[in-house]
């Protein structure tokens, strides 16, 4: 057995008491190890589950399902690995992957392991020129795409860049299905070794342009096994995650976590997202195990659950903290809780609540097993509140990325004595941290720290409230006050009154200093492809003053309701 199955094995085994997996699970050594011949083709497509669905896609449409086997999926992957190899391809060649869910996605993924190629996961929402960004920082020398996205590279790329189209050949673009006259076994040059990149990510955020995140052939594929734990994975489950491809998370759940447990990897194509249709696949289809975004639960409970009968066992969410009214409600209705978890894309599950142990409501949980976390102040010292950061040295997780890749290959944000993660939680006196928010997210008012994540999930609790964001509008004497961007259900009208009562909710449960002062009732929320909301995004709309932006919506300000002056406030 490898010291990665064994400590697979450990894992399962505790999967339930998280003290003793914390106390006794260790890292796999780094050894050399090729996640994809190691061990889905040497263990997963030869042993007993060889024959079980990998991979199970539904058309949420037509209803057309698709469903390869572990063995079936080694197969074609070592004919794409052997097709990629014979068009030029070698071990540390840069391959960009542009698919939606589709059964080539994960053969690419795992024959591009088996090459020993660093792949760059891009969502198909792209634009032209995100995608000559990627090209050329991203150094590709092949593109696999689906056909609707050929025409964005027009003028991309040059003369000997790989261009193979899942689809119907193009000009320049080679057919992926000539990937099935290749040979069915495969060959490997050489060892690949732990170090070796593997996975090269695109991240948002605050900078002028992404930064490269890259991950090796142990991080992501062996991190994972911490991912594997906090989704509270076994053999045999059906496990749903709702992400896109591009997106780290997608890695997450959609691949190596699952796989890591011998689970299939179940997903659901809807051209629109339907939560009906979906729930009803959820139960037709026996789904075992459940990770969905904020963004998906919310819209879940706007539904009937108790009238959809499921075999969930564990449902999670990731992506942003989840609201106490959400988690009660699933409850409710399955009597499952939703259990929390944390990560980023630099990152495999760091905090999570497991299987087993007791969920604090509005906690995301505690360290996974084999992650040292601390929470530390601006200085780097041990605080009850204060940056997520992680120790390296000899505590350095195996699922923390290589580093942020420069224009020159130069790695860096992960030596040194700490990762900081640039999230701020709180930490309680039994280890639980809460998330607070992003270290640019929270911000002050009147001197009073303002934690977004705290009054949107007031707002929540307001029946015309869908979704909110909340950001600092500037202010000639507060420096900032609190505002809210908010999306309304279907029923609720962009009106006064509707603005007087959400300003009455929040007057009502939130201290004088942190009471919303603005409200814009807005038609759309800025988001990311997996879901979360681009605070950033309306944080430059409120410091710019921008009022031509397509996001804005009808701002109602505190002082233009007479009838709440007569609340009493404790401001200094």
């Amino acid at each position: 057995m490898t010291t990665f199955q064994q400590a697979r094995s450990f894992l399962l085994d505790h999967r339930t008491d998280y003290s003793a997996a914390v106390a006794g699970f260790r890292w796999p050594d780094p050894v050399p190890f090729n996640w994809a011949l190691d061990w889905f083709d040497a263990e997963l497509a030869t042993s007993g589950s060889r024959n079980r669905p990998a991979l199970w896609i539904v058309d949420g449409t037509t209803g057309r399902e698709e469903k390869p086997s572990f063995a079936h999926l080694s197969k074609r992957s070592n004919q794409v690995a052997n097709y990629l190899r014979a068009k030029g391809l070698k071990r540390g060649d840069h391959l960009l992957l542009l698919l939606g869910n589709v059964v080539p996605l994960w053969e690419v993924m795992l024959a591009a392991i088996k090459l020993g190629l660093v792949t760059i996961p891009a969502t198909t929402l792209l634009t032209p020129d995100e995608l000559r960004d990627r090209l050329e920082r991203g150094r590709a020398k092949a593109v696999v795409a689906a056909p609707d996205q050929i025409a964005k590279f027009k003028g991309l790329g040059g003369d000997d860049l790989l261009r193979v189209v899942v689809g119907d050949a193009q000009d320049g673009w080679l057919n992926y299905d000539g990937t099935a006259l290749q040979p069915d076994v495969f060959t490997p040059d050489g060892p690949t070794q732990a170090d070796d990149p593997m996975l090269l990510y695109f991240t948002s955020g605050t900078t002028a342009k992404p930064k490269l995140v890259r991950h090796s052939q142990r991080s992501y594929p062996v991190g994972a096994l911490s991912t594997m734990f906090w989704l509270g994975l076994q053999p045999g489950d059906v496990h749903l995650n709702i992400s896109s491809p591009g997106w780290a998370k997608h890695a997450w759940s959609c691949l190596f976590a699952p796989w890591n447990a011998g689970a299939t990897v179940f997903v659901v194509n809807q051209p629109r997202f339907d939560a009906k249709s979906l729930l009803a696949t959820i139960g037709r289809c026996g789904v075992t195990t459940l990770c969905a975004p904020p963004t998906v639960w919310r819209m879940f409970i706007q539904e009937k659950l108790a009238d959809y009968q499921v075999s969930l066992r564990e449902v999670c969410g990731a992506g942003e903290p989840l609201n106490p009214e959400v988690i009660d409600q699933v409850k409710a209705a399955w009597g499952l809780t939703i259990r929390d978890g944390y990560g980023q894309t630099e990152t495999t599950a760091m905090v999570g609540n497991s299987p087993g142990q007791a969920v604090k409501i509005g906690s995301m949980g505690r360290p996974m097993p084999g992650y040292v976390v601390k929470i530390t102040d601006a200085d780097g010292h041990p605080a009850k509140e204060g940056e997520i950061t992680l120790a390296l040295g000899d505590a350095r997780p195996a699922g923390l990325m290589q580093g942020y890749q420069s224009e020159g290959g130069k790695l860096s944000g992960a030596d040194g004595d700490i990762y900081r993660s640039g999230d701020v939680a709180f930490a309680d006196d039994d280890g639980y941290l809460t998330f607070v928010g992003r270290t640019d997210d929270v911000f002050k008012s009147s001197d009073y720290r303002i934690s977004p994540f705290e009054l949107e999930s007031v707002l929540l609790e307001h029946d015309a409230v869908a979704e909110a964001a909340v950001v600092p509008s500037p202010d000639p004497i507060k420096l900032a006050i609190p505002k809210a961007y908010v999306l309304l259900t279907a029923d609720a009208e962009r009106s006064r009154d509707t603005a007087l009562s959400i300003f009455r909710h929040m007057q009502a449960r939130m201290a004088p200093f942190k009471r919303i002062r603005k409200l814009e009732l807005v038609t759309e929320l800025p988001k990311t492809i997996s879901g979360k909301i681009r605070r950033v995004h309306l944080r430059r709309i409120e410091h710019e003053h921008d009022q031509t932006d397509s996001l804005r919506g009808v701002e109602f300000r505190e002082e233009d309701f007479p009838e709440l002056k007569a609340a009493p406030t404790q401001e200094g």
